[in-house]
């Protein structure tokens, strides 16, 4: 069986892919927000850590996992590492481009967390950001940007309530570019605040702040777990996983 842990659209895609290959497989997600049904068998939930998962790779006949979780999800991703490596199963990773080579990246400011994203912003002289950095780092930015009139977008809202001066926009995408020129001259931004999730689907945002004329504050990627094979795309993950499953 092929354990994906999942959590993107990679995942989900992958999943699509195997199911129609006939290919066992199971697609794990964490379950913090809500998740667009997937092909096949689903599992949701977490592991208990390093040792839970390992034993879940032992118990279970897991022949290759594939991490297709999300760039940010860092601790799952070493978790993943870990096991795998005391289970002695194969690991994948999927791992989209990130946003580096894109036309307007070296007019950005990259900074390393959230503080510090927090931070640029002020340094900017920003009056209207838009952040779109996930409900769970949301409130990183308070008491930071309390008195900036903030406009947060998520997927879902936080577990706390907002500053008194922000706004939250509670909205799902994929958005088309239209969508986010509209929103930019709308509410007037001139900062964006994002992470560097790479994919297309999330890009648009990128060049509606440069339509707008707004700066970026983009929040870089941790390294990965070292030693693991990493791939590009769900297409260069099918032809890596024939390696372990033609035998």
């Amino acid at each position: 069986m092929i354990l994906i842990l999942g959590g993107t659209v990679e995942g989900r895609l992958l999943a699509e892919a195997l199911a129609g290959l006939g290919a066992p497989h199971l697609l794990s997600l964490a379950g913090r927000t809500a998740s667009t049904p997937a092909a096949g068998p689903v599992r949701v939930g977490g592991f208990g850590g390093v040792d839970g998962l390992t034993d879940f790779l032992r118990g279970n006949a897991v022949a290759v996992v594939v991490d297709a979780t999300h760039p940010f999800a860092t601790t799952m991703s070493r978790n993943a590492a870990d096991a795998c490596r005391a289970a002695g199963v194969p690991l994948i990773r999927v791992e989209r481009p990130g946003w580096g080579t894109h036309e307007s990246a070296g007019a950005w400011a990259w900074v390393d967390d959230h503080p510090a994203a927090a931070a640029a912003v002020l340094d900017l002289g920003a009056r209207r950001p838009l952040l779109t950095v996930g409900r769970l780092h949301t409130l990183d930015y308070s008491p930071a940007l309390d008195a900036l009139p903030v406009l947060a977008r998520v997927t879902e809202p936080p577990d706390r309530d907002l500053p008194q001066a922000w706004r939250l926009l509670v909205s799902r995408g994929p958005f088309t570019a239209a969508d986010e020129s509209l929103l930019f001259t709308r509410e007037g931004i001139d900062c964006l605040v994002t992470k560097d999730s790479g994919g297309g689907s999330t890009a648009p945002k990128l060049d509606a702040a440069a339509r707008a004329g707004a700066r970026v504050v983009i929040v870089r990627r941790s390294p990965g777990p070292a030693g693991v094979e990493t791939v590009g795309s769900v297409a260069d993950c099918l032809r890596t996983l024939e390696r372990f499953t033609s035998a």
